[in-house]
């Protein structure tokens, strides 16, 4: 069996969503093959299909344009072995706490107190305790995994133990900073809204 979609031309999150609903319609093993036109959307449906099992190939066709295969296995109820929780990481049942840096600078007023607040945060952050489920950082949030030693040092030392860090992968794109990940995983908008729709708890510097 196989399955072929066109998402030539969609912004994130909508590839990912697109072929997990594919994915769900598969009452047979076989491969869904996917066409996109970017390589953040080669990674997420990547990563798609490697959390649940799949096995994945993809391959570069031209400047712009990528397909990515996914070989989608058949559980003994006849469904596709695809858990409806999350494409990355699942939390608790009961949910946890999930922090998001939505920019480099916490507060509003002077920038450069803004940036010295947040990184004492991601500092006091990661001599917690307890560490939290997530880290998503979105648009300039995306400067904190990819820039500043001292910060991506912190939540390196997050990530050891325990923490998912996650980076808006479009944000990556824009400001030019996909080459430059240091610390955590590059994330989709699916996958940042369902961490904040699972979470118990969402903090906001």
């Amino acid at each position: 069996m196989e399955k072929r979609i066109d998402c030539m031309g969609m912004a994130c999150p909508l590839p990912v969503i697109n072929a997990k609903k594919a994915i769900e319609t598969f009452t047979e093993d076989g491969t869904l093959i996917v066409t996109v036109d970017n390589e953040i959307a080669v990674e997420n449906l990547t990563r798609l299909g490697e959390h649940n099992g799949f096995t994945v190939r993809s391959s570069r066709d031209g400047e712009k344009a990528f397909t990515v295969a996914i070989d989608v296995t058949i559980d003994r109820a006849g469904k596709a072995a695809l858990p409806a929780e999350s494409v990355s990481c699942v939390l608790p049942p009961e949910g946890g706490r999930v922090v998001v840096l939505s920019s480099n600078r916490m507060g509003t007023g002077d920038d450069r107190l803004g940036e010295k607040l947040m990184k004492a945060f991601i500092f006091a952050l990661a001599s917690q305790d307890e560490v939290p489920e997530k880290i998503i950082c979105y648009n300039s949030g995306a400067y904190l995994t990819t820039e500043d030693p001292d910060t991506i040092k912190d939540l390196r030392r997050l990530e050891a133990a325990g923490a998912t860090v996650m980076t808006c992968g479009t944000c990556l794109d824009f400001y030019g900073l996909k080459d430059k990940l240091q610390v955590g995983i590059i994330s989709n908008m699916y996958d940042i809204v369902e961490a904040q729709m699972k979470a118990a708890v969402i903090i906001r510097p």
